[in-house]
This record gives structure tokens, sequence and C-alpha cells, in this order.
């Protein structure tokens, strides 16, 4: 009987870690379509560099999930081609309205994405299991987003038009895509 709850048990928080790496794969793949989009219509402007060098930080990003999603045999959202879509939408669309919308979208995501990384933080670090290389990947990672969320208000993410509105807008799509891509 108690083997039975301790392997219960381990059942969970493997699962608690493979929803991790299911969903951060999915955002790290959203993350790199938004900034895609963002190049799409802003790559030649005087922003156009930042971004670039955000996205490459993202591609990095997305390119250690997907060893993650392989190493622990994890299986990706359902939703890829959806995200995928909608990240370069979400990008495109927001860098249409101008530099300071795209810096907006990135500010509000990125305030997603360093609560969404500190909750999973605090989750690990409480977990019985080793889980050192995950919680320094998500830890570098939860940096680097702090530091886009930084850059996009150095850049006048609070100027662009209806910021308020916008903001609040991608900040529920996220935390929406977060708590589906966890589960599909």
């Amino acid at each position: 009987m108690f083997s039975n709850n301790i392997r219960r048990g381990l059942k969970h928080v493997t699962n608690e870690i493979e929803s991790m790496i299911r969903v951060n794969h999915a955002g790290e793949l959203g993350a790199d379509r938004i900034y895609a989009g963002q190049m799409a219509v802003l790559g030649n402007t005087a922003v156009g560099p930042k971004i670039q060098e955000m996205w490459d930080q993202e591609k990095a990003h997305k390119a250690k999930f997907e060893e993650l999603i392989s190493k622990y045999r994890v299986r990706p959202t359902a939703l890829v081609p959806i995200w995928n879509v909608a990240g370069f939408v979400l990008g495109a669309g927001s860098a249409l309205l101008g530099s300071q919308a795209a810096m907006a979208c990135t500010v509000a995501v990125e305030s997603v994405i360093v609560e969404h990384y500190n909750d999973q933080l605090r989750t690990l670090m409480n977990s019985q299991d080793d889980n050192k290389e995950l919680i320094e990947v998500i830890q570098k990672f939860r940096d680097d987003e702090q530091e886009h969320h930084d850059t996009g208000l150095h850049h006048g993410a609070e100027q662009a038009p209806f910021y308020k509105l916008l903001s609040e807008t991608i900040k529920f799509g996220c935390k929406t895509a977060i708590a589906i891509s966890k589960k599909v």
C-alpha cells in the first residue's frame, strides 16, 4: 500500500513536469512567432535590431525546450499549429500599429511569462524530486524574459495607443494559452 502511494506521488510529479515542459515549449514557440511577425513588419526600422536580438534569444529558448521535449518524451501541445499562426498574427498585428504597440505586446507577454516561470520555480523548488536542470533553464529564461519586458518599457511600450486595453487583452490571451497548453 505504501509503495503504491509513493508511486502515485511520483506519477503526479512526473505529470507536473511534463505539463511544465509542454506549456513552456508552446510558450517559447509562440514567442518565436511573435518576434517573427514583428520582424516581418519592423525589421528594417530603427527598432529592428533590438527585436532581432530578443528573437534570437527566443529561438534559443525554443530549441532548448524542443530538446527537453525529446529528452523527457513529452508530448507537445496539440495546438502547436494554432499557436504558430496566432503568435505570428499577434506579432505582425501589434507591429502594424507601430513600434510602441509592438513593444507593448512584448511587455504584456513577458510580464505573464515571468510570473508563469516564477510560479513554476516555486513548485520545482518545493518538490522532493531532483529538478536541477529544469530549475536552471527556467531561471535563465525567466531572467531573459524580464530583460525583454524591461526593453519594451525602455522603447516606449507605455506610449502605445490604448496601451492599457492592448496590454490587458494580450495578457488575457497569454494566460488562456498557458491554461490550454498545459492540458491539450
